[in-house]
């Protein structure tokens, strides 16, 4: 889902709210960090874009006192600030809607919301406040989920909506979102723009992060791109296009972001599955051949690692038929084995317009 309508410019204050002044970040002989800067004005959305491993989210993990900075320095409303602790940058006003899901999923969503900083009366936990502020949290983003419900029956895109109420219970000046539409449908990722316009008015400053180039033209004040760990630009969003943001990612100049595949045919079928199904799959129909990669498009939780498991024979099927050859040209029952020669390509249906380069299959609930 892409915002539908145009943000309106941040206004310009005299000083950010937010700098990151050459931050640098060293684990062991790899520097992960080099010179990074950035900053975010009050009721500006920040976007910082980089390739997988780029760099984006080590920096936001020092923001948010995850990780001790090497060097550099950060401020707030102009001040330095030094974080020893997670529970310190939360202090600042500083909330992260990370991108690995952090949620105990023995507690209720309510106790989630509130861990670390729950109502008291008397020295005891406010059950009944807890659960309230949480309601009004969920309600806030969107979302409407019993706020009793134990976080780990929940779905993971119901589990984001969680991620995404803390943060913004917190009361944040500066909310960083690292790729919060992953596990989102398009309604879910539409209450989470029109929150974001909410926030943008309401003076928050925002971090996005994202290698959705839609959400980044239609919300970003200005965009940071990160290769490498060095800072490559900082653009402003009216000035920047898609090409020049993948051109500094990637370093090198991109004419066909999806090549044509191998006009070969494909080679001997490796694995026939007719029927497959267990405890999570049901009807699974899948032929893979020698030299092929078939696509598995679909949500998160929507089956997808579970048929690569059931193929690999991990979690295996229970129903339905399933045949795999040794390249000798004998089957056998269980696909137990990888065949190097063939791929099994997992992406997201809401990743819009990907494409592989054989055919595709669709997992659904």
């Amino acid at each position: 889902m892409t915002p539908t309508t145009a943000h309106p410019q941040a206004a310009r204050e005299p000083a950010p709210l937010l700098e990151m002044r050459a931050i640098q970040k060293v684990f062991g002989a790899v520097t992960v960090l080099r010179d990074v800067s950035l900053q975010c004005r009050a009721g500006q959305v920040h976007a910082v874009c980089g390739e997988n491993g780029a760099g984006k989210s080590t920096l936001m993990k020092v923001l948010g006192g995850i990780h001790a900075p090497d060097g550099g320095e950060i401020r707030i409303g102009g001040r330095p600030v030094k974080f020893g602790h997670p529970s310190a940058a939360r202090q600042a006003g500083i909330a992260i809607i990370h991108q690995e899901l952090a949620l105990l999923p023995h507690r209720t969503v309510a106790q989630n919301i509130f861990l670390g900083h729950e109502p008291s009366r008397w020295g005891v936990i406010d059950r009944q406040a807890m659960n309230a502020g949480a309601e009004a949290a969920l309600k806030r983003v969107g979302c409407r989920i019993d706020p009793r419900t134990e976080c780990g029956r929940l779905s993971v895109a119901e589990q984001q909506m969680v991620e995404i109420a803390k943060a913004v219970s917190l009361d944040a000046r500066i909310l960083v979102l690292d790729e919060p539409t992953a596990a989102l449908d398009d309604v879910e990722s539409q209450k989470l723009f029109d929150l974001i316009a909410e926030l943008r008015r309401a003076g928050v400053a925002m971090l996005y992060i994202s290698h959705r180039m839609a959400e980044v033209m239609a919300l970003a004040d200005d965009i940071s791109v990160i290769k490498d760990g060095q800072l490559m630009a900082t653009l402003p969003a009216a000035e920047a296009t898609v090409d020049r943001i993948v051109r500094l990612m990637v370093g090198r100049e991109l004419s066909d972001f999806y090549p044509p595949p191998a006009a070969q045919p494909p080679g001997a079928e490796v694995v026939a599955v007719e029927g497959g199904g267990n405890d999570v799959l049901h009807g699974i129909a899948l032929r893979l051949h020698a030299g092929e990669i078939v696509g598995v498009a679909g949500l998160e939780a929507s089956g997808k690692v579970e048929l690569a498991r059931a193929l690999y024979g991990e979690r295996r099927f229970t129903r339905g038929t399933v045949r795999a050859w040794d390249g000798k040209g004998a089957a056998r029952s269980r696909a137990r084995r990888r065949n190097a020669a063939s791929a099994i390509c997992l992406t997201t249906a809401s990743a819009k317009g990907w494409g592989c380069s054989s055919r595709c299959a669709t997992t659904r609930h």
